[in-house]
This record gives C-alpha cells, structure tokens and sequence, in this order.
C-alpha cells in the first residue's frame, strides 16, 4: 500500500474510469486534466497500445490505450471516451479509458492489497483494490503502466 498516496490519514482522493466493465482508480493528485478524445497522430514502431501522440496545449503527449495495455483488447471510442492526462516522471502521458466517471474521497480502510489470486503480469499494474458500497475500484500503479513487460 506504499504506493499509494493518502491526502489525510483516513482518506485518499481519487479519480474513477472505466475500462470494460470494471471500474479503476488512479490518485487524483498525479491527474492534470481529463480531455475528450481527439485526433491522435501515429508514431511509426511503437508498441501496440502506444496510439501515438497529441499537442495538447503545446505539448507533444504520448497517449496509450489502458484497455490494450492490460490486454483487454482495443477501446471502442465513444462520446464517453476520455484521454486522461497523468504527470509521470517530469513528462505528461495521456490514457485512452472508456469514461471518467467520478472523483472520490475512499476511506483509507477500504483498501486492501492486491489479492493474491491475481496473475504476475496484472499485479505489476496493480496497487490495491476499495471497496466503497457495493463497488470494487482497482486502484492502479501509473508508475508501471509505462514499464516494459518482463
């Protein structure tokens, strides 16, 4: 649970997307903006999941499919699709999601770690999940998204 960063001893804020049918969660400090989806250039010998690039307000950002990443197969665009913009390591990358759904304040004693059950190649990308009602947030490593599949 280190990974995650608590905004107050008994909470954490954080943003809430859709990928397939399952919700995800990322912290909301490391968001910059949410945008709607718009036209992205290819950039030649590129992984898969890597769609290209956007100038977003003067800056070239990279911008990955979240579905592809986790191999949930390719996202269908929609009016619900968003390209959240996340700061990583001195540079902005953007990830395709289904849709942005909410932010929330998740009690800290909501999250558990990552159950066990939960395959090498998903735990890398995985920090945790909330419980909140009858919903289960996957809380989500953004620092591991980026790095090469081992």
């Amino acid at each position: 649970m280190s990974e995650i960063l608590i905004d107050s001893p008994s909470q954490v804020k954080v943003i809430v997307f859709q990928l397939a049918d399952k919700e995800y969660a990322i912290p909301v400090g490391q968001v910059r903006s949410i945008e709607k989806m718009q036209h992205i250039t290819r950039v030649p010998k590129t992984k898969g999941f890597v769609k290209g690039v956007i100038n977003l307000r003067g800056v070239v950002t990279p911008i990955i499919d979240l579905n592809q990443r986790f191999n949930l197969g390719e996202t269908e665009y929609s009016e619900s699709t968003r390209i959240i913009i996340v700061a990583m390591d001195e540079m902005e990358v953007g990830f395709i999601v289904d849709a942005a759904n909410d932010v929330l304040d998740l009690p800290a004693d909501s999250i558990e770690p990552q159950p066990e059950v939960v395959g090498a190649l998903e735990a890398e990308y995985l920090s945790g999940v909330a419980k909140l009602d009858k919903r289960l947030l996957i809380l989500i490593k953004l620092e591991n998204v980026l790095n090469p599949i081992s």
